[in-house]
């Protein structure tokens, strides 16, 4: 009876023991692989695909043409100058969402021909510098729009405005239901417009901008559907649009930018027609977070890549030495270790399938430990690839971007912060 008991505990624990959960490189990162041995840089880099990027803004554009809105690019999903121009020409609009002041200078002189919306209210210091470090042709009197969230902002900015002498376009953030600042009651909006309205040679009011990623995610879904929270949204916006109307019929007028929307959201705007433009940036290059129903047809067309430095065989852990046999004895994914090049971005393992960071060892910005079994069928040079979790900060760690197309490397685009 012993022996048997023994039996069928040993045959319930093999059970439970993992399943092979590598894979080789597929056909596209196989090629992938070979094109940066052979022309990388051979260190971590951001690979942007540009064959995918053009299918996802393909697909915004078809969105917004239905829809009749005009495309505002966001800037900080796509910190680039190379990488912006070319969603510019492709798409045809020369509207950005800014977020960052020196970002926001070097919009200004890349891209002297831009209608530059700001994507969150600046500090009044912040845009004083940006006016300070301003070089022509760019003219912020018709080409910038200053969000603006609160009253005492709004006065901060025309004490600024008053003293270099210059007119500034507002435009007022509001709180759509996303409740991370914005105005969100009519006595608020009222007190900024009375301002706005008695100081006309330094304020021009230019629209609003409602933000609404909550509608794509991030809200359970028994609280609403996708389409139950943005109409919920655009209700919220209609009130604010429909007082300045009865209110402030001097203060409107049909070139008014009234922005909403988000990578999140932009399909579902088909179904209003308030918004004069959606904002999209992310959705161009689909990071994990975005893994979301409404990008569900979109795709992956940013990885990072960086080369396998060690590859040092079934997994050992300092003090523990031999003994540490038992983990790949018991593991068939603890079998291989290799030590890439860098590590502990804000990524997720895409190819060879089942690679995992050793989380007993620990993070290493350094030499990222990597545990997976002998199925990835990796050597030291290639290369592990990963997907970012976000776009914005992450891009700009790794130099010049690496564009490629059809598995070449097309063009090599430096990042903000390092070509001017």
């Amino acid at each position: 009876m012993l022996l048997a008991a023994l039996g069928t505990a040993t045959a319930s624990a093999l059970v439970l023991r993992p399943s092979d959960r590598g894979a080789p490189y597929d056909d596209y990162f196989r090629a992938l692989n070979l094109q940066l041995k052979e022309s990388g840089p051979m260190r971590p880099c951001m690979v942007i695909d540009l064959d995918r990027l053009d299918f996802n803004l393909d697909l915004v554009l078809k969105s917004l043409k239905e829809s009749g809105r005009h495309y505002r690019i966001v800037e900080k999903s796509l910190p680039c100058e190379g990488l912006i121009n070319y969603v510019m020409q492709r798409s045809g609009s020369q509207r950005l969402m800014s977020f960052h002041q020196p970002f926001l200078n070097n919009d200004a002189r890349v891209f002297p021909g831009s209608d530059i919306l700001l994507g969150k209210p600046l500090p009044a210091a912040s845009a004083a510098l940006f006016y300070e470090q301003l070089k022509p042709p760019f003219d912020p009197k018709r080409q910038l729009q200053w969000l603006i969230d609160t009253p005492a902002r709004l006065s901060q900015y025309l004490e600024l405005a008053r003293g270099i002498g210059t007119r500034m376009r507002i435009n007022i953030e509001i709180d759509v239901g996303l409740h991370r600042g914005g105005v969100a009651k009519d006595a608020t909006l009222a007190c900024m417009l009375d301002l706005i309205e008695d100081n006309q040679a330094h304020l021009e009011f230019s629209g609003f901008m409602g933000y609404d990623a909550h509608v794509g995610f991030g809200v359970p879904s028994v609280l609403g559907t996708p389409e139950e929270l943005l109409a919920r949204a655009m209700a919220i916006y209609q009130c604010h649009v429909d007082h300045v109307r009865s209110r402030y019929p001097a203060l409107w007028n049909d070139r008014l930018t009234l922005n909403t929307g988000g990578s999140p959201s932009y399909k579902l705007h088909k179904a209003e027609s308030l918004s004069t433009e959606v904002s999209v940036g992310t959705a161009l290059l689909k990071p994990t977070h975005y893994d979301i129903p409404t990008l569900a047809d979109h795709v992956p067309a940013a990885f990072i890549a960086t080369p396998v430095l060690k590859a040092t065989g079934p997994v050992r852990l300092p003090a523990l030495d031999e003994r540490s046999k038992v983990f790949s004895w018991w593991d068939v994914n603890q079998r291989e270790t290799f030590y890439i090049y860098g590590g502990y971005w804000l990524a997720e393992y895409e190819s060879p399938k089942g690679l995992q960071t050793n989380q007993l060892l620990g993070r290493s910005a350094n030499q990222e430990n990597v545990m997976a079994s002998p199925s990835v069928g990796l050597m030291v040079d290639d290369h592990v690839f990963l997907r970012p979790t976000i776009t914005e900060g992450v891009l700009l760690q790794f130099g010049d971007l690496l564009a490629i197309r059809r598995g070449r490397i097309e063009h090599r685009w430096p990042v903000y912060g390092q070509s001017g």
